[in-house]
């Protein structure tokens, strides 16, 4: 499902308001570009975290076109190639990585900021590699998204209100190894310099919630 130029609607919750002095700046700088130029595609299956974003971006500047999945955002990427996009990495009919793949296609210079949670952040990093500008944990709002999207190339965006604490990103440097090994505890294990029954029982515990 594709919609077009999101109708405004109510204030929005969990997106972001705009009224902070940096969204209003660049909305203003957004106004002075021609449309072709401030389009904007939304790729999210949570239709309403999805169509919250496109409302809260809407008041920015921005032209918005929203898609729920790989075949929707592939589809708009064609028709409608945007300058800006946003791409949640896993979607239900398979993996953001191809709609980037189709927006580099069919706009090169798109500036693609990815969704991910924190799980899926070895992936994002892949994404990152494949064409994408940045990458943001869920739930972002919206002014985390516009300050990625519009951020100079190579420029370092704040630092996070609530940053990950060090047993979090140890886990998730665990997961990424995991991963890169395919998933192959002994493999893991050596290259961590773990024992092989202390990495299982780390990875048999849930994430650290911060």
């Amino acid at each position: 499902m594709t919609v077009t130029n999101t109708p405004p609607a109510g204030p929005s919750t969990g997106s972001g308001s705009g009224s902070g002095s940096g969204g209003e700046d660049i909305a203003l700088s957004l106004r002075g570009l021609p449309e072709a130029d401030r389009r904007l595609l939304i790729v999210d299956d949570d239709a309403p975290f999805c169509q919250r974003l496109a409302r809260a971006m809407e008041k920015r500047g921005f032209v918005v076109d929203t898609a729920e999945s790989v075949a929707g955002g592939i589809a708009v990427a064609h028709e409608r190639p945007p300058a800006f996009a946003v791409v949640d990495l896993r979607l239900t009919d398979g993996s953001g990585l191809d709609v980037v793949a189709a927006l580099r296609q069919g706009r090169p210079g798109t500036r693609i900021v990815m969704l991910t949670g924190y799980g899926n952040i070895a992936t994002a990093v892949a994404a990152v590699k494949a064409g994408a500008v940045d990458y943001l944990p869920k739930p972002a709002d919206a002014d985390a998204v516009e300050r990625a999207l519009l951020a100079g190339d190579g420029a370092l965006p704040p630092p996070p209100a609530d940053p990950m604490s060090a047993d979090r990103v140890r886990w998730e440097h665990i997961q990424r190894v995991f991963e890169q090994c395919e998933r192959n505890v002994s493999e893991t294990a050596r290259r961590l310099k773990m024992h092989r029954r202390t990495l299982q029982r780390m990875l048999s515990k849930h994430a650290p919630r911060s």
